[in-house]
């Protein structure tokens, strides 16, 4: 058990990685978190009416196979940039139920299998992504909770309002960043379901995600105390930088020559 509390609102929680056992197998909330946040964004996605001309038996098609390639490319992603401890430990590597798995490593890996999949299929994946990313967003902010109980994912220590107390070899007041990550990706989830209704262009609304999350996951890497290291670059905060400004740069083409087709018309 840990001890977690919020003294801005005055509440304190033990709370266990393990939510129950099944047949002697422990079943760990991190996972739930996880399952919880696909299968409302399956939902959302399924009664979703701006579905731009892509079928949802597709969505299904598409969710197991970036799934299963996005689980695997997080934990590579987080055993890539965490060498050190799992070059000691390699059986560790194939214990998903701590906690592990790097969001960028999922988004990647998972989106490169898609693309592949929709070029196969012949789906127009510009199309897909604007359909399904809103649901993405709402996912990850539900996933989020996962590291919660894993008492992991927080920042250096806090003063403010949302500031989380745990107990490491001492009892410190830190930055709850997966709770600011949560908020800021459900705030996504509506801005995007807000944009699909008067999309312009195909691509807008990922694009506009990555320019959101990327711009969001910069800010929020500064306050992380545990985050991966490449020599000494934070990884996922170069990575957020890179596509941040890619984001900046396609909208910009986009819009502009989205206005040049229309002062022709």
């Amino acid at each position: 058990m840990s001890v977690i509390e919020f003294p801005g609102i005055n509440l304190k929680l033990e709370i266990s990685k393990i939510a129950f056992s099944m047949f002697g197998i422990d079943i760990y909330y991190y996972a739930i978190c996880i399952v919880t946040g696909i299968v409302v964004a399956l939902i959302l996605a399924r009664i979703s009416k701006e579905k731009f001309e892509i079928n949802f038996d597709t969505v299904l098609d598409n969710m197991i196979i970036g799934l299963i390639f996005g689980i695997i490319g997080a934990r590579l992603y987080f055993v890539l940039f965490s060498l050190e401890h799992y070059s000691k430990n390699l059986l560790e590597i194939f214990n998903l139920r701590d906690g592990g798995l790097a969001i960028y490593g999922g988004l990647i890996s998972g989106a490169v299998a898609i693309v592949i999949n929709c070029k196969i299929k012949k789906v127009d994946i510009l199309n897909f992504f604007d359909y399904i990313i809103p649901f993405v967003a709402i996912a990850q902010s539900i996933g989020r909770w996962g590291n919660f109980f894993n008492v992991e994912a927080f920042g250096s220590r806090a003063t403010n309002f949302l500031r989380m107390g745990i107990v490491t070899n001492e009892y410190i007041e830190v930055h709850p960043v997966f709770l600011y990550e949560s908020l800021s990706t459900f705030i996504i989830f509506f801005i995007l379901r807000k944009l699909q209704k008067n999309r312009k262009f195909k691509g807008q609304i990922l694009l506009i995600y990555c320019l959101l999350y990327s711009g969001i996951r910069t800010i929020l890497e500064n306050l992380r105390i545990d985050s991966l290291m490449l020599f000494n670059f934070r990884i996922s905060q170069i990575l957020s930088i890179i596509i941040f400004f890619i984001s900046i740069f396609i909208l910009y083409k986009k819009i502009k020559d989205t206005k040049k087709y229309e002062n022709k018309k």
